[in-house]
């Protein structure tokens, strides 16, 4: 295993805790962040990074999403449900986002070279390395109902509680996955679901949405009988990273990841709102 994953064995890793900065702190920021993180990791000006981020009450679109039949009305559905809805401009589809969903991004260097799926296999491994005190039945596989659904989706007996994606920039890739730690997960996956009944209806679309059924998706104290924290999972993170490198070193952006940051950024605002200027 060690030796198909020497992506997460790093002399040093970087660490970015941004987990705590409240409902003001958007996801567009996050997308932009990880942009200019894989940047400076692929050129080598900074070591492998670890970045925690959380949203409050976000929905997450993709691109097929803004496709919707009637994806006008479907919005307004979230946001009648008081969330706040972006669109990423990549690939995949909505995820749900809030104080109990922690995110990890994992930030590689050399993209050109290494196979886009060791960086999800890292990633999976880094997972169950993480609550391997908890259990071993953390298995990598599609869960087709479920929202997002995609080859490396975590579930445990069949219920989904984490997906990953990964965008690659320049020659770093940032591998990201989001944690169901606490609350409801089929509350969650019952919001989407009725975002796609509005907004597809009985249409045909040449797309394929997911049929969500909310049973198969769970948070991890659902199915461990925890009472973990997106905190406590944070911890479990630091410790981790401790072990597999020889250092830890905090270290927020700065420099010119600041100056591509807030590029990226606005790049990300302009995309954001000519998306949401069609869906209106």
């Amino acid at each position: 295993m060690n030796n198909i994953h020497t992506l997460l064995h790093p002399k040093t890793y970087r660490f970015i805790d941004q987990s705590g900065l409240g409902p003001g702190f958007s996801a567009l920021q996050s997308f932009a962040t990880d942009d200019a993180l894989a940047i400076s990791v692929g050129q080598g000006t900074s070591s492998t990074t670890a970045r925690l981020w959380v949203h409050h009450n976000t929905i997450v679109l993709g691109i097929p999403d803004a496709r919707l039949p009637y994806i006008s009305e479907a919005v307004d559905y979230l946001k009648s449900e008081d969330y706040q809805v972006i669109v990423r401009n990549s690939g995949g589809l909505a995820v749900v986002l809030d104080e109990g969903v922690l995110n990890l991004s994992l930030i590689f260097p050399d993209s050109k070279e290494v196979n886009i799926h060791e960086g999800y296999e890292a990633m999976v491994v880094f997972i169950k390395h993480l609550f391997a005190d908890l259990t071993n039945k953390i298995e990598a596989y599609e869960i087709t109902q479920s929202y997002c659904p995609g080859t490396y989706d975590l579930s445990i007996d069949g219920r989904k509680f984490a997906g990953i994606s990964q965008r690659r920039v320049k020659h770093g890739s940032a591998v990201q996955i989001y944690l169901d730690v606490s609350g409801n997960g089929e509350e969650r996956a019952r919001l989407l679901k009725n975002f796609y009944e509005i907004g597809k209806r009985e249409e045909k679309t040449r797309f394929a949405y997911p049929n969500i059924d909310p049973s198969v998706m769970a948070s991890m104290n659902e199915l461990l009988g925890t009472k973990l924290s997106v905190a406590d999972v944070r911890d479990r993170i630091l410790y981790q990273l401790s072990d597999f490198s020889e250092k830890v070193v905090v270290q927020h952006l700065e420099g010119e990841e600041m100056n591509t940051f807030n590029k990226r950024f606005e790049q990300m605002i302009e995309r954001n709102a000519k998306a949401l200027e069609r869906i209106e």
